[in-house]
């Protein structure tokens, strides 16, 4: 399943993802910065959707209550649950 997730307070504006049941593939970024944006998907490549959550949910960015990391997570959960209901 390919899910779109659109960010909020973060310098990025979209996420891309793919789900193989609760497994997170080929996440892409539009926008923010291209370092992290190249590292996070590297780094979450393959992880189930809880190990996402756990590891980069709840991470801050420059004093704001989300992060990149963290809208990545919100996405997989919220993409994970529009999986069920299909």
């Amino acid at each position: 399943m390919t899910y779109t997730y659109q960010t909020k307070g973060t310098c990025s504006t979209k996420i891309e993802l793919e789900l193989d049941g609760n497994i997170v593939h080929n996440v892409r970024f539009t926008g923010g910065c291209n370092g992290n944006l190249q590292a996070i998907p590297k780094l979450v490549e393959g992880l189930t959707v809880d190990e996402v959550v756990k590891r980069i949910g709840g991470i801050s960015c420059n004093g704001k209550p989300t992060s990149c990391g963290d809208q990545l997570a919100r996405a997989c959960q919220e993409a994970y649950e529009a999986s069920k209901s299909m």
